[in-house]
């Protein structure tokens, strides 16, 4: 087992080889529910996904996001909530906060057919491709989608064994899931940082979980238990996850949702790129705490609906 002798500078980093040894998983298993209990955050290396269409995919936003303002905001979707598609330079905002964190973005979901129920309701939003523009930007990111997709679940599911619920507690939730994958440019601003603006301010996520890809640059800071910030800084190749607030109020605070940020450089970095993999319930899943009278029940959609407009999106 890889321990915490070994470590995303103090986060647990944990091997996903032992995730699929049976003879290691219980200890794996307790290891993660450990580190998300403590930490809300934890490493793991051995994750199976292809390196190289990380690159790649790396490669085509750097592509997209060099793309001319106006060309990049006609994939905008102000009426949608910006779900998918485009998200302009300066309009997000961490929650309680009205300054504008310093990134623009890219979502996106599952790839639906047009004859879906959940596309045809309204449910779900169809993707908002750039393909006149980055004609392989599609097929580079919905590969990847289903990667992370699949990866997520596999985590998820050694989360539920921790937490003793069904084996498919999770799977069943996330089946036709809201799920989200962010492709995040943070531009080198050099000095002309406004009076109180971050890359992204201090935040909790609001999903299930996320699985986050190493990024192009340093930066992403968690809140410790003990009130400090402290800074992550992963080995080559790893996936980090954390636990969203759908999370908490399932396990009614056992796996909490913990405050994380990402910093500005000191110094001209040449720009950052992230892509978090958001792993969302279906959108008419009751979240219901498994300790009753930790919070009132919520559907899924109606919980996203509220942390989108607080963070200004929607």
């Amino acid at each position: 087992m890889t321990t915490t002798e070994q470590t995303a500078k103090n986060i647990p980093l944990l091997s996903m080889n032992d995730a699929r040894d049976p003879a290691r998983r219980a200890e794996f298993v307790e290891a993660l529910g450990k580190a998300l209990e403590h930490f809300g955050f934890v490493a793991l290396i051995d994750h199976g996904i292809d390196k190289a269409k990380l690159d790649r995919a790396y490669d085509v936003a750097v592509e997209t996001f060099s793309l001319p303002e106006a060309t990049k905001k006609r994939y905008e979707d102000a009426q949608g909530g910006r779900q998918r598609g485009y998200t302009a330079f300066g309009v997000e905002h961490a929650k309680d906060t009205d300054v504008p964190d310093l990134k623009e973005f890219w979502h996106v979901g599952p790839e639906l057919a047009a004859d879906d129920p959940l596309r045809v309701n309204g449910i779900m939003p169809a993707n908002i491709f750039p393909s006149q523009d980055v004609p392989h930007f599609q097929g580079s990111f919905m590969d990847l989608f289903a990667d992370l997709e699949s990866f997520g679940l596999e985590v998820l599911n050694a989360v539920g064994e921790y937490l003793e619920v069904p084996a498919d507690y999770f799977g069943e939730m996330t089946r036709g899931g809201n799920s989200v994958l962010r492709i995040i440019n943070y531009p080198d601003m050099g000095r002309s940082v406004p009076a109180g603006a971050v890359r992204a301010a201090a935040h909790e996520d609001i999903n299930l979980i996320t699985i986050l890809p190493s990024s192009t640059r340093p930066g992403l800071e968690l809140m410790t238990r003990e009130g400090e910030w402290m800074p992550i800084s992963t080995p080559p190749n790893v996936m980090i996850c954390d636990t969203g607030d759908m999370m908490q109020l399932l396990t009614a605070g056992r796996l909490p949702a913990t405050t994380h940020r990402v910093v500005n450089p000191e110094e001209s970095d040449g720009g950052r790129l992230s892509m978090p993999f958001f792993m969302h319930p279906r959108m008419d899943y009751l979240l219901e705490p498994l300790k009753e009278g930790f919070a009132e029940p919520v559907l899924t959609g109606d919980f996203l609906k509220q942390r989108l407009a607080e963070i200004g999106v929607s």
